[in-house]
């Protein structure tokens, strides 16, 4: 797998925020410098990222984050404000494996996790 100029750039714009980016930003940020950048080119971008452990999506916003511990494979849990839209990603194993074990509990394999939590930041909540 190569990592392109488009994979690079797609990776910047991820990584320029706290806050998770939709596909389709990503593409219009693209387009000042590959205007026949289209769908599939960020997609293709994004999953590679996601493949090689330096991006997490965000499933319920159907957004991505920059990964904390790009070097480490891991399941990733997040913190997401309901109000400005921050993601902070939580690294925590004990969760991983309460939720690995309650599944066996129940005869279910656990194969992946991806744990979104919504709420308010602390510059967000009330009397912040």
């Amino acid at each position: 797998m190569r990592f392109t100029k488009i994979r690079q750039r797609v990776l910047t714009l991820v990584w320029s925020g706290h806050q998770p980016i939709g596909a389709y930003a990503i593409l219009e940020a693209l387009k000042s410098e590959y205007p026949r950048a289209a769908p599939p080119t960020v997609y293709r971008a994004l999953d590679f990222l996601i493949e090689i452990g330096l991006i997490h999506r965000i499933e319920s916003m159907n957004a991505f984050v920059g990964c904390t511990h790009p070097y480490e494979r891991h399941s990733g849990q997040f913190l997401i404000c309901k109000n400005c839209g921050t993601a902070a990603e939580l690294d925590d194993p004990s969760i991983i494996d309460v939720v690995r074990q309650s599944a066996g509990e129940r005869g279910f394999l656990a194969q992946r996790q991806m744990i979104e939590v919504t709420g308010l930041c602390p510059d967000c909540r009330p009397g912040a």
